[in-house]
């Protein structure tokens, strides 16, 4: 059993060698800091037992929901700027929908506006407009 395990780790560290670098944006450690603290809170409300263990438990999986969030907001933005089209994408149970259509673009700022509209079973969640900008690095600073 042990020699299974460890070479499933094996593998599994070799495969994501071979994989290209992701680097997380802020906005998902954003995402992932403000799901933490909101699923370990209900975590800890909604245990009854061990309130500890309640809000480890909703701590992570607030944190993994928070921070797929965001990275799914951002992609979206950047890809409907990307195509000047609309995106759009959903769970595939269908109840959870994201969509975000490209507004236009500032040639002062150098930022697109896209608009994001996020529905849970059917219903609007949030309407936002996000500015997703050009960029130039020339030091470690933007």
């Amino acid at each position: 059993m042990k020699k299974a395990v460890v070479g499933v780790l094996v593998s599994a560290i070799l495969i994501a060698s071979c994989a290209p670098e992701y680097r997380p944006s802020q906005s998902t450690y954003e995402g992932g800091l403000i799901g933490a603290i909101t699923g370990a809170t209900a975590g800890a409300i909604l245990t009854n037992n061990n309130k500890w263990k309640g809000g480890v438990i909703g701590g992570v999986i607030g944190a993994i929901a928070g921070a797929t969030i965001a990275e799914i907001s951002k992609r979206g933005a950047v890809e409907a700027v990307q195509t000047g089209q609309p995106v759009r994408y959903q769970t595939e149970d269908g109840r959870g929908v994201y969509e975000a259509k490209p507004l236009g673009y500032d040639a002062k700022t150098r930022c697109h506006k896209v608009q994001e509209k996020i529905y849970e079973n059917g219903k609007l969640v949030k309407d936002q407009i996000k500015e997703v900008c050009e960029g130039e690095k020339v030091e470690q600073k933007y």
